[in-house]
């Protein structure tokens, strides 16, 4: 593949300046063989011997991940859980991490089961309290250090660069899920960060289509040789139609999280102060709490997910999102359709997200169509 020194946007949509070598076709074939024959001395022909792991149909969306990110490599993974479980799952024995109190709830989920199962310690805090974090954090100990942000679905923004220098002061190393941000808006390694993750079914495949997720590495260092085992060894890789799909996907990746961005901005500005809200919460309104660092860190724009406080309980928010019809009531995020949910639901009895918030994510709709969708939503609380 070309490198060059092009815009980030110029090289993901013409997909790195990929073309086939035999036919100049400018979209990748799908390698659907899971086995690839060796030569007359039995010397591999390419890379591939074994579709487990040395797919070709990876290499160019992984290639585009790495790109984005400014990383040394990058990974595919099944789904955004076998991407955030991936680092994890290579550390050792006895290691410990420290993780946000707020964050995507499955992770947490699976760190206090198969996590201290497997006996990994770990401490939640509030990854956007830098004084917390500090405290934390144990020298020589923590291995890990995991943030979230901006974190779902609060929508928290956690200081990468100070989150960097704790980590490796203790001698950890710093993990940041930038699923929300995409390296459209935030590039971790830019800020001290070690390894990026992204639920890739969200934005980077941005068409609720995809299962996948991405690892990427700053550095190949040993902690990265482990995860790249770890993947070679258990297999939660996707298929090559799936990698075909996040690649055309990523072309539009800038064009969507613009968009989406701008249209999240304009709600969260014409819905602050609403009679039926006792919150608006997104990081791109100057109330918002970490504002000052959101506008240090995420550049041209803030991201396409909000959330709304509705004045009233569970059940009131359920009924405001199942009223909604440009919205739809459905789980995930980051594809061109606008979506709502109710988080509480979604997550459980166990779950720390206040029963009265709706999560949004703001698709390429029309602005003012989706403003007017919520306000005739919103009425089912004010007519009440």
């Amino acid at each position: 593949m070309k490198k060059n020194k092009t815009h980030p946007a110029t090289r993901v949509a013409q997909g790195l300046g990929w073309e086939c070598p035999v036919t100049g076709a400018v979209v990748p074939p799908i390698h659907l063989s899971t086995t690839f024959a060796r030569g007359a001395d039995y010397e591999l022909r390419a890379e591939h011997d074994y579709g487990r792991d040395k797919n070709p149909s990876f290499k160019q969306p992984e290639a585009m991940i790495a790109d984005l990110e400014g990383g040394a490599d990058a990974l595919l993974f099944s789904s955004g859980m076998a991407s955030c479980t991936a680092p994890f799952q290579a550390l050792r024995q006895g290691d410990h991490i420290v993780a946000p109190d707020i964050m995507y709830y499955g992770l947490p989920k699976w760190l206090r089961g198969f996590g201290v199962d497997r006996g990994l310690s770990v401490d939640f805090v509030p990854t956007s309290d830098m004084a917390a974090l500090a405290g934390a954090v144990k020298p020589g100990k923590t291995k890990l250090v995991w943030v979230e942000t901006p974190c779902n679905p609060v929508w928290r923004v956690t200081d990468l660069a100070q989150a960097a220098e704790i980590a490796h002061g203790a001698g950890a190393q710093l993990a940041v899920d930038s699923t929300v941000a995409t390296p459209v808006l935030t590039r971790p390694f830019e800020h001290g960060a070690d390894f990026v993750i992204h639920a890739a079914t969200k934005y980077l495949n941005g068409h609720s289509d995809v299962m996948a997720g991405a690892v990427v590495a700053k550095a190949e260092d040993e902690l990265w040789e482990r995860i790249s085992q770890h993947r070679a060894l258990t297999g939660p890789i996707l298929g090559s139609f799936e990698a075909f799909l996040l690649t055309r996907g990523m072309r539009t990746l800038f064009l969507r999280v613009k968009a989406a961005s701008q249209s999240a901005l304009a709600i969260a500005k014409h819905f602050e102060g609403h009679p039926a809200l006792t919150h608006v919460l997104y990081p791109g309104l100057v109330e918002h709490p970490d504002h000052e660092i959101a506008k240090r860190q995420m550049e041209g724009g803030f991201g396409g997910m909000l959330s709304f406080r509705v004045k009233g309980d569970a059940e009131t928010a359920r009924r405001v999102a199942s009223s909604c019809t440009l919205f739809k009531p459905a789980t995930s995020l980051g594809g061109v359709e606008s979506l709502i949910e109710h988080r509480g639901t979604v997550e459980g009895p166990e779950s720390l997200t206040p029963k009265d918030l709706l999560r949004l994510s703001v698709g390429i709709e029309d602005t003012d169509d989706l403003i007017a969708d919520l306000e005739a939503a919103l009425k089912t609380v004010l007519s009440r």
